[in-house]
């Protein structure tokens, strides 16, 4: 799922159930607020680096190796997996409140990732490079040119010292779902499918607030890291809303 993939046809939005309405409005604004940081990020990273003559870049773009570029590289991979599993579970149940959270999530998600492989076009900058670690940008210290490479120690509580957890055998980052879970995904129907999505996508929205809490702390870019904390907020509201809804299933989320 490295690189860029065509986008599934959108599927048409579900209605909410009325019992839970405060508890999607409350979801729903975050991730309004995300996708308003989204679009205001997109302008402000174009006006900072559309000055260069000729390459599209300025000398502000941010370097190869930069926290920067790291997160634009893996949050776009992480956020595709997100896309994937909510299309899936769309066609394996008509629970429409799991259908209408997974609307928001593919949609959310998917103008995201778009977004962030556009600055990485923007500031001519490769969106796979073979020999980087995932996450390894999250070790870095040395500010936002990163034009070298630098080797970093993951150690037993993630990347360079930051709590993300460590990624399961058979998932490229933390959070991330393996094959197997995938195609247990695909294969699962009804309320087995909305169980198994809510656990999936609460351990994929753990692996991402951490790897977005890490670009706020650490990218210089202005508008890149107003963008990570609006994923913060809305991805920790979808994870108290996900909590309710397995609650009500009677399942709970995993480990």
């Amino acid at each position: 799922m490295t690189g860029e993939q065509d986008r599934p046809d959108e599927p048409d939005r579900p209605e909410r159930p009325g019992r839970s309405t405060r508890t999607y409005w409350v979801a729903g604004s975050a991730v309004a607020l995300a996708l308003l940081f989204a679009v205001g990020a997109t302008v402000a990273a174009a006006s900072d680096s559309g000055a260069g003559a000729g390459s599209g870049t300025s000398s502000r773009a941010p370097g190869r190796y930069s926290p920067d570029a790291g997160f634009a590289r893996d949050m776009s991979v992480h956020h595709q997996q997100a896309v994937e599993m909510s299309f899936i579970v769309r066609d394996r149940t008509k629970d429409e409140a799991v259908r209408s959270l997974a609307y928001d999530i593919a949609n959310t998600q998917a103008n995201q990732r778009g977004m962030m492989l556009g600055w990485l076009d923007l500031w001519g900058l490769p969106k796979v490079i073979a020999d980087e670690p995932p996450m390894s940008w999250m070790a870095s210290s040395g500010g936002g040119t990163g034009e070298g490479h630098q080797g970093h120690d993951m150690g037993e509580h993630g990347m360079g010292g930051h709590d993300t957890g460590a990624a399961k055998p058979g998932a490229l980052m933390p959070g991330m779902a393996t094959k197997e879970e995938l195609a247990r995904l695909g294969a699962a129907e009804g309320r087995d499918a909305e169980v198994l999505y809510l656990q999936l996508m609460t351990d994929h929205h753990k692996g991402g607030v951490a790897m977005a809490q890490g670009c706020a702390r650490q990218c210089v870019t202005p508008a890149e890291r107003a963008l990570a904390q609006g994923m913060v907020e809305a991805q920790q509201s979808e994870l108290t809303l996900m909590a309710d809804m397995l609650k009500q299933r009677g399942a709970a989320p995993r480990g």
